[in-house]
């Protein structure tokens, strides 16, 4: 075997915004780490999603401390990640335009990059739980239609007066439906398979994505189904209040399984103008998109709100390599975190998905999986097989991690979680 250029204790890949603060949690333990990452720059996905991208939260649930965040918008997310490097001077241990591919070996990692073999006792996994652009498999012939997916489309202006076909159900649809309607499409066509639950709002993601709300909600000593009973029964009076009854989901709400996003108001004030097809796209032949149901349009563009999926292929580690969503990962993940396929592996994103600050989240998680690796925590191995959301994931940890909730834990986050005020971040946890 080669002798190694480095021997870490803790190799991270990824230079989002999970690998920077889990960087910043392992200088903070005492731990030699480094991040590896592809790109050559830090942003993970953020680097590459067009400027009109943003988040689903408000600004003040994503960042934390004094932090600057001047917006929710691609370039002030990714200056955010950016001032996470500055502020603790992390660009030290970042290693950018390095791919990698990591192997188990006794007593750890071994890691292939450009430069040479790096060795680790510890391998955090920063890539994202959603990191490659999905697209579904379509037949193609001779086709002359645009195809973009969400990631892709770096100006909407070039929407005017195009007629286009938005795709999917999630998120990214509810935002090229959006942007499809501000820039000035001609028409707008929705196919869709099934159908996600949203908050309906007239106001802006920036204002209506505050979790603050749902904050107190968790405080209030509601139990999760009376917690998803709540929001339920608050989602279906805002469908019955904006004529959206059409797009209701036949399913309850559930907190512990399901993503709360808010509404577009654009896509709100302008439903009754979208022709709405319950079908996914079959064929694209020459300038017809034919549907599952039979109908044939003729759109200018077909914009892909089709999601992500989970790209573990850099990973050497066969009983993860079908893996390609969230889901599938949790289950195979001890302690919210820690894989079951591998030994001294972990996942930071997973089970992060339903309701919650991004920041606040990789925060404590990071934390405690850093103390798991220096010996004063155990996450255990036993599988979650639900959301962690925002608050509940302070008692998970807690049990788990006493070396970082020391006594008055219960007092110091109920004060957090109560006390901040609504466009206020939180403190970054010390």
């Amino acid at each position: 075997m080669p002798s190694m250029l480095q021997e870490l204790d803790v190799a991270i890949v990824g230079a989002g915004i999970g690998g920077v603060i889990a960087l910043h949690y392992a200088r903070r333990a005492r731990l030699r780490a480094r991040v590896f990452d592809a790109q050559p720059g830090v942003g993970g996905l953020w680097r590459q999603l067009p400027a009109w991208q943003d988040i689903q939260i408000a600004a003040a649930d994503w960042t934390l401390g004094d932090l600057p965040l001047s917006g929710t918008f691609q370039p002030q997310i990714l200056a955010n990640i950016r001032a996470w490097v500055d502020r603790f001077d992390l660009a030290g241990d970042i290693s950018l335009s390095t791919p990698v591919r990591a192997t188990p070996r006794p007593g750890g990692w071994s890691l292939v990059t450009p430069g040479g073999p790096v060795g680790a006792k510890h391998l955090v996994v920063a890539t994202g739980a959603h990191n490659r652009p999905f697209t579904p498999a379509v037949r193609r012939t001779a086709s002359t239609v645009t195809e973009l997916h969400s990631s892709a489309l770096e100006d909407p202006r070039q929407l005017a007066g195009k007629s286009v076909l938005v795709v999917g159900a999630g998120a990214s649809s509810l935002d090229l439906l959006d942007l499809a309607i501000q820039h000035g499409a001609s028409e707008i066509a929705w196919a869709h398979r099934g159908l996600r639950w949203f908050m309906p709002t007239r106001k802006p993601k920036a204002i209506a994505g505050s979790v603050r709300d749902f904050s107190r909600l968790q405080a209030s000593g509601m139990t999760h189904a009376q917690q998803s009973a709540a929001i339920g029964a608050d989602l279906r009076g805002r469908y019955d209040k904006f004529g959206l009854q059409a797009v209701v989901p036949a399913f309850p709400f559930d907190l512990l399984h399901q993503q709360l996003i808010p509404g577009r108001h654009r896509m709100i004030e302008h439903f009754a103008s979208i022709r709405r097809m319950v079908s996914n796209v079959e064929s694209i032949e020459g300038g017809t998109v034919t549907l599952s149901d039979g109908t044939a349009l003729q759109p200018d563009a077909v914009l892909w709100g089709t999601g992500y999926s989970t790209d573990l292929s850099w990973l050497d580690v066969p009983a993860l390599a079908t893996v390609r969503n969230t889901h599938d990962l949790r289950l195979r993940c001890g302690g919210g975190f820690r894989s079951l396929d591998a030994p001294q592996l972990y996942f930071i994103a997973v089970g992060l998905d339903g309701v919650g600050s991004t920041s606040f989240a990789f925060s404590l998680s990071c934390r405690s999986i850093m103390s798991h690796i220096r010996g004063t925590a155990d996450l255990g191995l036993e599988a979650v097989t639900h959301n962690i959301n925002h608050f509940d994931l302070v008692p998970f940890l807690a049990a788990r991690d006493p070396a970082s909730f020391p006594a008055g834990w219960q007092k110091h986050y109920r004060e957090l979680q109560l006390g901040t005020p609504d466009d206020q971040p939180y403190p970054i946890p010390s």
